[in-house]
C-alpha cells in the first residue's frame, strides 16, 4: 500500500472536532449532547445577508474576481474605517474563510524550516497550517493564573533565532478570551520592528471586548505597518461561519502580490458568500449591540456557574465567547471522550474540546477543557449541571 505523506502523518487531528464521532453515536442512542466544543454561533444571522441570498436574480452564477469582488472590498473599507483602520481596496484580499487567510499568509512570508512564534494556549488550526506551509510553531506558554496575560517579552527573544520570521497573535483570543493591552501591542511591535519579523494578527472577534481594554489592532502600530498581516473573517460577528467569507490585509505590497498568486490558483472565494457578507455590512448598531449584549450575558451566567462546581476553575475571558476551563480529573481528553461514550443524565451529555490540542507544548492543558458558550443560557445552565453530574461520576471511574 502506497505511503501517507509525512505532512499527512503529522497533520493534527481537530482537538475540536475528533470526538465527532462519540458525540454522533451518543445521539444516535438519543442523548441530547449540549454542544459546547465548536465556536459556532447560534444567534441568527443578520437578515439583510438571508434576504440577499433570497433576492440573487443572476442566471449564472460565475466566478468573482481572485482578490474579490471591488465592491465588497470597498465596503469593507469603510468598515473598518469605524476601528481607525484605514486601508484602501488594493491592501485588502477576500479569502474562503479566516482559515484560507491564515495559509496564505503562511505560504506567502514564510519557507519550509522557518519558525513562528506563537503565546499559547492558541487556535488549534494554527499548527495545521504551518505544517501545510512547512513552518514550524514555537510556543510561548502563558498561565491560566494570570489570566492567560502576554507572556514576558524576554521569552519571546530567547527563542528568536536565524529562522524565526514572524509571532502570531489572536486578539481577542481564541481560545482564552484575552484581549491585549495597549501596553502588552506596544511591546509586541517593539519586538517585530527590532527583529525585523511579520506580525500575524488574528482579530476576528474585535466586537466582543467585554472590560475597558482598548481594541489594538496590529494596523495601529506604527513603523511596522509593512510587517503586519491581518486576518479576519465575517463567521463569528454575523454568525456566518457557513458563507466561508475572511480577509487577509496588509500594506505590504509584495506579500500582497504573492498572496494573490495563491488565490488565482484557487481562482475566486464564494460568490454567494461575498453577497452575505456584503449585505451584512448595512447592519445597523442594534443587531450588534444585541449579540455583544447576550455574549457577555452568557460569558457572566457562564463563568459564575463553573466556578461554582467543586474543583473548577475558569479567569473572566474578556473577549471572544471561549474560556478555558480546569477541571478536578487527570486527563480532560479521556473525560470528554467518556462523557460522549459512556455517560448521561437525563439522557444528555455535553460535548467540550479537550485544552490539549490548543497547546504546542506536550503535557500542558492536560486537565482543561475549552468551553464556548455559543448557546442560551437555559442551555448552558443544563450544560453545566451535566457537568457537574459527570465530574461526581467520573471520580468513581478512578
Amino acid at each position: 500500500m502506497p505511503e501517507i505523506s509525512q505532512r499527512g502523518v503529522h497533520m493534527p487531528a481537530s482537538p475540536i472536532r475528533k470526538l465527532a464521532p462519540l458525540s454522533d453515536a451518543a445521539k444516535a442512542r438519543g442523548v441530547k449532547v449540549y454542544h459546547l466544543n465548536i465556536g459556532q454561533p447560534d444567534l441568527p444571522s443578520p437578515l439583510s445577508a438571508l434576504e440577499a441570498i433570497r433576492r440573487i436574480d443572476r442566471t449564472t452564477l460565475e466566478y468573482s474576481p481572485s482578490d474579490g469582488y471591488r465592491y465588497y472590498r470597498e465596503n469593507l473599507v469603510k468598515y473598518y474605517e469605524k476601528y481607525n483602520i484605514n486601508l484602501t481596496p488594493e491592501e485588502i484580499i477576500v479569502t474562503a474563510g479566516g482559515s484560507e487567510a491564515v495559509l496564505y499568509a503562511f505560504m506567502a512570508c514564510l519557507n519550509p524550516g522557518d519558525e513562528i512564534i506563537i503565546p499559547e494556549p492558541a487556535y488549534a488550526n494554527y499548527m495545521a497550517f504551518a505544517i501545510s506551509a512547512g513552518a514550524v510553531i514555537r510556543s510561548v506558554p502563558s498561565t491560566m493564573e494570570s489570566g492567560f496575560a502576554l507572556p514576558p517579552i524576554e521569552a519571546f527573544e530567547e527563542l528568536i533565532n536565524e529562522r524565526t520570521k514572524g509571532i502570531l497573535i489572536c486578539n481577542p483570543n481564541n481560545p482564552t478570551g484575552y484581549v491585549y493591552t495597549p501596553q502588552e501591542m506596544e511591546q509586541i511591535r517593539l519586538l517585530v520592528k527590532k527583529f525585523n519579523l511579520y506580525l500575524f494578527s488574528d482579530e476576528v472577534y474585535r466586537e466582543f471586548i467585554y472590560n475597558d481594554t482598548p481594541y489594538v489592532s496590529a494596523c495601529h502600530l506604527e513603523e511596522v505597518e509593512e510587517n503586519v498581516v491581518l486576518i479576519d473573517s465575517v463567521s463569528k460577528r454575523y454568525s456566518e461561519c457557513g458563507i466561508r467569507i475572511g480577509a487577509l490585509i496588509t500594506r505590504n505590497r509584495r506579500v500582497h502580490d504573492t498572496v494573490m498568486k495563491f488565490c488565482q490558483a484557487r481562482l475566486s472565494p464564494p460568490l454567494i458568500g461575498q453577497i452575505a457578507a456584503n449585505a451584512s455590512l448595512q447592519e445597523n448598531g442594534d443587531y450588534m449591540q444585541y449579540n455583544f449584549d447576550e455574549y457577555k450575558s452568557r460569558r457572566d451566567f457562564l463563568i459564575e456557574r463553573l466556578n461554582r462546581i467543586p474543583g473548577v476553575y475558569s479567569p473572566m475571558p474578556q473577549g471572544a465567547f471561549y474560556t478555558l476551563a480546569r477541571l478536578p480529573v487527570d486527563d480532560a481528553d479521556a473525560f470528554c471522550a467518556w462523557c460522549l461514550s459512556d455517560f448521561r443524565y437525563k439522557d444528555q451529555t455535553i460535548f467540550m474540546a479537550p485544552a490539549s490540542g490548543f497547546y504546542v507544548t506536550p503535557g500542558m492543558g492536560k486537565n482543561e477543557v475549552r468551553i464556548a458558550y455559543v448557546l442560551n443560557k437555559e442551555d448552558l445552565d443544563n450544560a453545566l449541571t451535566v457537568l457537574e453530574k459527570a465530574l461526581e461520576a467520573y471520580k468513581n471511574t478512578w
